[in-house]
């Protein structure tokens, strides 16, 4: 039986209401405006000078690790991406709906009882070991994000130093497939691995992936396809953001949005804890079906 809901969050102006690495720019006094300019020409810079491509969603990454190198951002490892985590200002009614989509279901006897559970995970682009630090890290399974590792500075300090895995809005529906097979949860399981869909540890119609513009397509359009649920967020009072996610239902890309609010009430609230309801059903009347036709009628005395 497949009871798991798994409700899968980008991060970047979805959860949160800017970009992560904005604490870091803070600690170090660094023009985060110009530090993001600055990324979005390197795509056109090492195409004109060296003639190769880079991947425009990552390339960040080196720019963050050269400017750790260079003295930018003095002592930038892990733990302090991890510390500065904490920092995060989440939108209204986050973590709470995660904790509360939770105790709805598996504490309601009538989902218990077929041991239906509910699974949080983030796909994002950014750190993943910010995301680790920050508040809604207690309530998700998994996070597939990018990670660094580190190296000694001149002084043999530990910085971030080398890129040891990445997202990019592509390869968010790679995540999608790992957490549809149970990779990291069940033995000897990749994303590579051979399984019918009826085995896997949670089925693309029991998830919600829920973000917040164009570049999640792919993601989109992966759960669109299986049957599962998406949802788009847009910031309050933010008039492109709000075309953007209308343009992205118009052309069926998305379900149903909601602005960036997931306070009880709201109709991004609604909306996320009806769905859930919604699957915890279907799959509750399912089991129910299965094993009612596995039954056979009780033995009569003929007559």
């Amino acid at each position: 039986m497949s009871n798991i809901i798994a409700v899968v969050w980008d991060f970047d102006k979805t959860l949160i209401g800017d970009y992560m690495q904005e604490p870091i720019f803070k600690k170090y006094n660094v023009d985060g405006k110009a530090f993001w300019e600055e990324v979005n020409s390197l795509p056109e810079k090492y195409k004109k000078e060296q003639g190769v491509r880079v991947n425009v969603d990552t390339i960040y990454l080196n720019h963050f690790i050269n400017y750790a190198r260079q003295g930018r951002f003095p002592g930038l490892n892990n733990s302090v991406l991890r510390a500065l985590g904490s920092e995060l200002v989440f939108y209204n009614g986050l973590p709470q709906l995660m904790a509360t989509t939770k105790d709805m279901i598996e504490s309601d006897s009538k989902y218990s009882e077929y041991d239906i559970k509910i699974e949080h995970y983030i796909v994002s682009t950014g750190f993943t070991e910010m995301i680790r630090g920050s508040a809604v890290a207690p309530y998700v399974s998994d996070i597939w994000g990018c990670e660094l590792i580190e190296v000694p500075d001149e002084n043999g300090n530990m910085i971030i130093g080398e890129i040891g895995y990445t997202i990019d809005n592509t390869t968010k529906t790679r995540a999608l497939f790992e957490i549809n097979k149970g990779v990291g949860k069940l033995e000897n399981v990749n994303v590579n691995t051979k399984m019918p869909e009826e085995i896997r540890r949670v089925h693309f119609k029991n998830m919600i992936y829920i973000a917040d513009g164009p570049s999640d397509v792919p993601a989109f359009s992966t759960l669109n396809k299986s049957g599962g649920a998406t949802f788009a967020i847009y910031p309050h009072n933010d008039e492109e953001a709000f075309k953007q996610v209308e343009q992205l239902r118009k052309d069926g890309r998305i379900n149903m949005y909601a602005e960036a609010d997931y306070s009880e009430g709201t109709t991004a609230y609604m909306w996320i804890t009806g769905k859930i309801k919604e699957f915890a059903d279907r799959i509750r009347n399912e089991e129910r079906e299965k094993l009612r036709s596995s039954i056979s009628e009780t033995p009569k005395h003929l007559v």
